[in-house]
């Protein structure tokens, strides 16, 4: 399993929300672009960078900070890209600058036929970002609960020929209350695709018993605030998720 800093990006700064409130906003860097050479030099196998003004939006906001960051280490650590990724054109940009994955989130559930396309266009390159609340899909920056179902959703996707699922639980997501085990553990067991987890991970337990389910198919594990906050040190987390 590997073990992915979060970086997300509003107003060209790095900042972490609470539950996807972006009046809510703690400010930890004003350079993403040190931020992500920090984390490349922890070991870093991933970076997953949010463009959250783009995700409310609708739009990218923050590219220019991103492509800084892809043009500085993308050769070195693959980076995926989520927020305001709303057409082909888009994901073309930024596999064309040298992101290797683009993650798609509203856009899936609002435009199915365009996740569809997506991965036509773009085998491999497609990863869909299901955000939930209570097993229900959340989009708009989570600012909105539909009554998707998360599971069917995800295998709904995963017959479009999505790479994989980051699945985040937003009651959790910048609270620090630990992951939702069970709820990823059951996503997980019911797909063929991997699953990447993401919301609450607060500390080096939460790590090891996320890594106990790479058996069902959780390969990898996004953490923002936790990190941002020093909850653990990301050298031994990082190390824990790859070995155990």
């Amino acid at each position: 399993m590997i073990l992915i800093p979060a970086i997300d990006l509003k107003d060209g700064h790095c900042v972490r929300l609470r539950q996807g409130l972006m009046e809510d906003a703690t400010v930890f860097s004003e350079d993403p672009l040190a931020m992500a050479k920090h984390w490349q030099q922890l070991g870093a196998q991933r970076l997953h960078l949010v463009d959250l003004n783009g995700a409310f939006e609708g739009k990218p906001e923050n590219e220019r900070a991103i492509s800084e960051i892809v043009d500085a280490i993308g050769g070195a650590v693959p980076v995926q890209v989520g927020g305001g990724i709303r057409d082909l054109e888009t994901i073309e940009r930024y596999l064309t600058r040298g992101v290797s994955f683009v993650v798609i989130g509203t856009a899936a559930i609002r435009k199915p036929g365009f996740l569809q396309e997506a991965c036509l266009a773009f085998p491999s390159h497609i990863i869909v970002g299901l955000d939930g609340k209570d097993g229900k899909v959340a989009v708009d920056g989570w600012a909105k609960v539909t009554e998707h179902d998360v599971t069917d959703m995800a295998k709904k996707f995963q017959s479009y020929g999505v790479e994989a699922v980051i699945y985040t639980d937003i009651g959790r997501d910048g609270m620090m209350t630990g992951a939702n085990i069970q709820s990823t553990k059951e996503l997980a067991s019911s797909l063929d695709i991997p699953v990447i987890a993401s919301g609450g991970i607060n500390s080096i337990d939460d790590i090891r018993r996320l890594r106990e389910l790479e058996a069902d198919g959780v390969t990898g594990a996004i953490t923002g605030r936790a990190i941002y906050e020093s909850a653990f040190d990301f050298k031994e987390a990082n190390q824990i998720a790859k070995h155990g």
